[in-house]
C-alpha cells in the first residue's frame, strides 16, 4: 500500500524536503521513509512506475 502514495508524492512534488514524523505517528513516519527511498527518482519516472504499479493491482 505505501508505494502507491510515495510514488505519488514522488512524482508529483520530487524528493522528500520534510520533516519526518516521529514517535507519535508511525502511520506518518512509515509514508515518511517510503516516499524517502524514492529519493532521485525522476517526477517521470515516478508516474510512470506509479501507473504500471495501479494498472497491476487493478488487472490482479
Amino acid at each position: 500500500i505505501l508505494p502507491l502514495p510515495a510514488l505519488y508524492q514522488q512524482g508529483t512534488i520530487g524528493d522528500n524536503s520534510a520533516v519526518r514524523r516521529g514517535l507519535f505517528n508511525p502511520t506518518g513516519a512509515a509514508k515518511w521513509d517510503a516516499w524517502t527511498a524514492k529519493k532521485g527518482l525522476s517526477k517521470e519516472e515516478a508516474q510512470a512506475r506509479y501507473i504500471a504499479l495501479v494498472n497491476a493491482q487493478l488487472s490482479a
